[in-house]
């Protein structure tokens, strides 16, 4: 096969449909839209979640709770997943990020104490949970709050 042999599989394209081009076409005169009414209207049809004048879904439903603007989003790892890293490293938000252990977050990294910590690590977030914070400075490493 070579470059000017590629076309596309059959079947998966398809020419738009030109509507309002002659009777000949099959799509004239009314252009597919059937015979007067609102959605034959240019500009015609109802805005989303109309339900011809019956209260529309989104109205009858209660609504509940609210919304913090000011909410702080974090992503969370628990000690245990810290035991990747050798004896001293200096574990950062980057390099967190890097080794695909936390995804990118608006308001940084949370570490929260499940599991088990077998290594000295110096420990750089911007939030420790207590006992994350007593695990980690039980065997000899450092918690820095960035």
């Amino acid at each position: 096969m070579k470059l000017h042999e590629l076309k596309p599989a059959e079947g998966s394209r398809k020419a738009p449909k030109r509507v309002g081009r002659g009777t000949g076409s099959g799509l004239g005169r009314n252009a597919g839209k059937g015979e007067k009414g609102q959605k034959a209207r240019s500009g015609g049809g109802v805005r989303l979640g109309f339900e011809g004048g019956q209260m529309p879904l989104f109205r009858r439903l209660p609504k509940r709770g609210f919304t913090n603007i000011f909410a702080k989003e974090f992503s969370t790892i628990n000690v245990d997943r810290l035991n990747i890293f050798e004896d001293g490293t200096e574990v950062t938000p980057e390099l967190l990020l890097s080794k695909g252990i936390v995804r990118k977050s608006k308001d940084g990294v949370k570490i929260l104490g499940n599991g088990d910590l077998q290594k000295k690590l110096t420990v750089k977030a911007a939030k420790f949970s207590q006992v994350a914070k007593e695990k980690i400075e039980a065997l000899g490493g450092k918690v820095e709050v960035v």
